[in-house]
């Protein structure tokens, strides 16, 4: 049974704006057969579930309507495995300003 969604609920919906075949000519040959798809996340004008057509209000005020894909989306992106050779930066920076002394 398929999650319904309340009105209200964080969501992300997904579109098309270009079927296959509409892309632009410059686009590489690969990239034409293939759809180009949108995605927004908001909350929900009205209940619905995961694959239904829904509405929802961003948090920018726009209206949208798409194919809902998720249910309260998790953020999922992140800033990459550490990197020693950025680790001493900030400790580098701020030597570097004390030895050139006060602003004027």
């Amino acid at each position: 049974m398929t999650e319904r969604a309340a009105e209200g609920t964080w969501v992300e919906v997904r579109w098309i704006v270009l079927p296959a075949g509409e892309r632009a000519a410059a686009v590489p040959e690969d990239t034409q057969r293939v759809p180009l798809e949108a995605k927004a996340r908001g909350f929900l004008a009205h209940p619905a579930c995961v694959g239904e057509e829904a509405e929802v209000r961003t948090a920018a005020g726009r209206r949208l309507r798409g194919t809902l894909t998720e249910i309260e989306p998790a953020y999922r992106h992140g800033f990459g495995v550490h990197s020693p050779e950025l680790a001493s930066i900030g400790a580098e920076v701020r030597a570097l300003i004390e030895a050139r002394g006060p602003s004027r």
